[in-house]
């Protein structure tokens, strides 16, 4: 059986729980919760095993903190023995308006310390990753505050569709691959 790393990326802690940088957690979650599968907390991350015809998703949210994401990634590649093109990274990114969706294959770390920890320790750039789109409606300066937020009442109400969007999209990476999710879902 094929096996699939996805990563989705946020910080532990109730204090972070519903902030737009958790986006990665909360979309794993819903994946999770749709299959009736729960996280173990294990090694550096929660990990969930889903499977999805004849592929197998390793779900962690690592709880490393966001910017020690890496060590999360890396260890888990290794211990399921999971290739790199088989590593799917789910990240928060303020560059794409609030719920868009683009699947990556590869890319710099865009600013996103998360990414950023991920590129040092597995030493390259070139894994997939989905960016879901938190919008950039914010004043000058006040990026992090932005990030660390809580959502809106309006991006509220519309987190949902979305996420399920998300979730579809990360199971055609794994069933029909990288190229053919980025033409289904890529600007959705």
């Amino acid at each position: 059986m094929k096996k699939y790393l996805i990563a989705g990326l946020g910080n532990i802690g109730e204090e972070y729980a519903e902030t737009r940088h958790n986006i990665g957690f909360k979309i794993l979650d819903v994946l999770a919760r749709a299959s009736n599968i729960s996280f173990k907390t294990d090694r550096y991350a929660d990990v969930a095993h889903l499977k999805v015809k004849n592929k197998e998703l390793v779900l962690i949210k690592p709880s490393t903190y966001m910017n020690l994401s890496g060590k999360a990634v890396s260890y888990w590649l290794q211990q399921e023995k999971i290739p790199l093109e088989n590593l799917l990274v789910v990240v928060d990114e303020v560059a794409l308006p609030f719920g868009t969706i683009r699947l990556k294959g590869k890319g710099s770390d865009g600013g996103h310390n998360g990414l950023k920890h991920i590129n040092q320790i597995l030493g390259r750039q070139d894994y997939a990753r989905l960016r879901f789109g938190i919008g950039n409606d914010f004043p000058r300066g006040q990026q992090v505050q932005h990030v660390l937020g809580a959502w809106n009442d309006d991006e509220l109400k519309a987190l949902e569709p979305r996420i399920s969007v998300a979730c579809d999209s990360i199971k055609a990476f794994a069933l029909a691959g990288l190229n053919t999710a980025m033409n289904e879902y890529n600007g959705q």
